[in-house]
């Protein structure tokens, strides 16, 4: 399912325009975003999951077309777990 495909799927449940469904979702990520870039950030939706940060020490990688060693960034990555309900539902 893609934005838009989403977007239309609230709108029509929520019984709303797009543009507020739109507005919604938006302002969603927006506020998912600014959580995880907080120290320490992570969102819990009781049911769906909770998303956290999970930082990554620099490392030596390795290529797969050459097989050379290459050096991996350290870096933030985002990480979801699902909730019971979720896994169940799937």
């Amino acid at each position: 399912m893609k934005k838009v495909e989403l977007i239309e799927k609230m709108a029509q449940d929520a019984d709303i325009s797009k543009i507020a469904a739109s507005n919604a979702l938006n302002s969603f990520l927006t506020n998912v975003t600014n959580a995880l870039k907080e120290e320490g950030g992570k969102v819990t939706l009781v049911g769906f999951g909770t998303f956290s940060t999970v930082h990554r020490n620099a490392r030596t990688g390795r290529n797969p077309q050459t097989g050379e060693p290459i050096e991996i960034k350290e870096c933030n990555v985002v990480k979801f777990k699902p909730g019971k309900q979720l896994k169940d539902a799937v």
